[in-house]
């Protein structure tokens, strides 16, 4: 299969309607070709398009950024001699300044399939900016690699942030280029965007069911993405962020496990086997001990919880990553009514929500998680009719079928 940005390099049609345009690139460092060739290096090999500028997203263009709130510098690329704007750093929307820069810009953005990854924000942040100058976006599409399920609650209305661009559910199903649609389509945006679309993406097929396995090299698109394993579990694992547990950064298997020095993990996977076991179906859970060597419980021995999506037992259309994550709140919380869970901090940039609200576009899963009395069919319940009115709604913007 092809990936856009290898479409766009390959085939002198596609940049036709770039000749005597200046070009810009917003890439990060899973932005290569099938060679392995950063996005940038690639487009600047080619006599007829004129790069102009680059800009980077969270992490920065080529991936120096390690944490969240981490911000990215201006800087000019010492060979190419074209600037290369951050939109993590003193500004998440570019400036006119930037804007003056280039005619079309192109983005070439590996998403992990979930409304909290920020490349997602920074995409319709350079839409809604074009719109208002008349400029052009070309999305180079990448594969969704958590593929096409859809699963948890919708962003609620006043809820939009960096981590939350729109009323999408935790896991969205789509592409970048097809959010790009979603975006102009449900913004009303008068701008001139273009996908260059992927040949051959399979998001049903198997082994990787979105992700082109044993064809296309993984390369993190942020540092603490390091797999597909991560990308399948991450919808759910994200919720992490707004806790007091580790979700792993600081070892090597971030957001794919989750833990702290004064659980008994074995009793939490006990707990949540006996709560809902029909939201555990399609991965598998082992008790797990880690000592983050950076971040949260830095240094301390942590038990925990690894969430294996990996192996044969491995089900597609069963795992739903969100309910996993879920059920090991509620079971801590039954366990440990008085557990010190939510974390209350400055997050992407908002001190006056906590972060669990804001990664879930509302209060809804806290306070499903918080109320002894709920069980999982009550958060099923407000749950499944936001998923079914996605899966409709996102219908119009799919371009792989």
């Amino acid at each position: 299969m092809k990936f856009g940005l290898d479409r766009l390099v390959d085939d002198a049609s596609l940049r036709a309607p770039l000749a005597g345009r200046r070009v810009a690139l917003l890439a990060h460092p899973a932005s290569v070709t099938r060679d392995l060739v950063h996005g940038l290096d690639a487009l600047a090999a080619l006599p007829d398009v004129k790069l102009s500028a680059a800009f980077g997203p969270q992490h920065g263009l080529r991936g120096d950024k390690q944490d969240n709130m981490v911000e990215s510098p201006d800087f000019l690329d010492p060979a190419l001699g074209i600037p290369v704007f951050s939109l993590y750093g003193e500004v998440r929307r570019p400036t006119e300044a930037m804007l003056d820069t280039f005619d079309v810009l192109l983005v070439d953005l590996q998403d992990l399939g979930c409304r909290i990854y920020t490349f997602i924000t920074t995409l319709r942040y350079v839409l809604e900016a074009a719109a208002r100058r008349g400029q052009s976006v070309w999305v180079l599409d990448r594969p969704n690699p958590a593929g096409r399920p859809v699963e948890g609650l919708r962003l609620r209305d006043g809820w939009e942030c960096f981590v939350g661009a729109g009323p999408l559910p935790m896991r969205h199903g789509l592409t970048m280029g097809e959010l790009g649609r979603w975006f102009v389509r449900t913004l009303g945006l008068d701008v001139d965007y273009r996908v260059i679309a992927m040949d051959g993406w399979a998001p049903e097929s198997a082994p990787g069911f979105g992700w082109p396995l044993g064809e296309r090299t993984w390369i993190n698109p942020s540092p603490n993405a390091p797999n597909l394993s991560m990308a399948r579990c991450y919808a759910g694992t994200v919720m992490l962020e707004g806790t007091t547990l580790s979700e792993g950064r600081g070892t090597t298997r971030p957001l794919e496990l989750f833990g702290a020095p004064d659980l008994d993990a074995r009793a939490i996977i006990a707990r949540m086997q006996q709560l809902a076991p029909q939201w555990l179906h399609g991965c598998r859970l082992r008790e797990v001990w880690f000592e983050p060597t950076f971040h949260k419980h830095a240094g301390k021995l942590c038990a925990g919880v690894q969430i294996h999506v990996e192996d044969g037992s491995y089900d597609h259309a069963a795992f739903r990553p969100w309910r996993v994550q879920a059920a090991a709140f509620k079971a801590i919380r039954q366990l440990h009514p008085d557990y010190d869970l939510w974390r209350d901090f400055a997050y992407e940039y908002e001190h006056d929500r906590l972060a669990i609200d804001l990664i879930n576009g509302g209060p809804q899963l806290r306070e499903w998680v918080d109320d002894l009395a709920a069980l999982p069919g009550d958060l099923d319940a407000i749950t499944q009719p936001d998923e079914v009115a996605w899966t409709a709604e996102r219908d119009a913007a799919l371009l792989y079928r």
